[in-house]
Parts: structure tokens; C-alpha cells; sequence
């Protein structure tokens, strides 16, 4: 059996799955272990207006996939990303903080911008 690809998804791309079923050979084909960090946990289930039906399928979802907690290295990556691009939103610093080996894009302010980042991947793929 091969082995699983581990893939840190981040939380457009769970609603673009959720509310338009976009992504469904990532989540449903078996080749790929689903990561995802915990402010992509809250960011799905403190959305205003959520049901509780639809919380609880969330969760339900959510509970296939592996939590990424926040470790020493982590908290290590995300303030050096900050301190080395102070002009990036937090938050587009938080998700190159998960990644093994964050690396600056060619023309980007921060390893998440510009062309062959992270962010202009997402955009690519949907």
C-alpha cells in the first residue's frame, strides 16, 4: 500500500468543500492524510449564523482529519515570520508556521505571497 501524502489544508479550502463540494478527490480519495491547524478548527465552527446541525457535521468532518496543535516550533516559526515580514496580516504568517521548511516567493513579501506561494496555489487550484 503506498503511503499517504500529508497535506496541511487551510480553511477555504474545507468551505469551498463544505458549500460547494470543490476539493473532493483531496478529501475522499484515501491518498492523503488531512491536516489542519487550530485556528482553521475555530475559524469553521465560530462562523456567525453557523446551525448547530451544521456545526456538528463540521465536527463530524473534522474528526477524519488530524489537528495540528501549537508547539514550541511552531509559536518559534510564526514570531520569526513576523518579525521578518512585519507587513503580513498574523494570520498569513500563522499558515507557513505549520510548514516543515517555510521559503520566500519569488516577487512576495513573506513565504505565503506572490508567485508559486502558498496563497497563489490556493488560487490555482480552485
Amino acid at each position: 500500500m503506498a503511503k499517504k501524502l500529508g497535506l496541511l489544508v487551510d480553511t477555504d479550502i474545507f468551505i469551498d468543500h463544505f458549500n460547494h463540494q470543490l476539493f473532493r478527490e483531496l478529501f475522499e480519495s484515501g491518498k492523503f492524510s488531512i491536516y489542519y491547524s487550530v485556528v482553521t478548527r475555530k475559524e469553521l465552527l465560530s462562523k456567525e449564523g453557523l446551525q448547530d446541525t451544521e456545526r456538528k457535521s463540521i465536527q463530524k468532518f473534522l474528526k477524519k482529519c488530524r489537528l495540528v496543535p501549537f508547539d514550541r516550533a511552531i509559536l518559534r516559526k510564526y514570531s520569526d515570520l513576523r518579525q521578518h515580514y512585519p507587513q503580513s496580516a498574523k494570520e498569513d504568517a500563522l499558515f507557513p508556521s505549520w510548514s516543515p521548511v517555510p521559503r520566500q516567493a519569488p516577487g512576495g513579501c513573506c513565504p505565503c505571497h506572490g508567485p508559486g506561494s502558498i496563497v497563489q496555489k490556493q488560487a490555482i487550484t480552485r
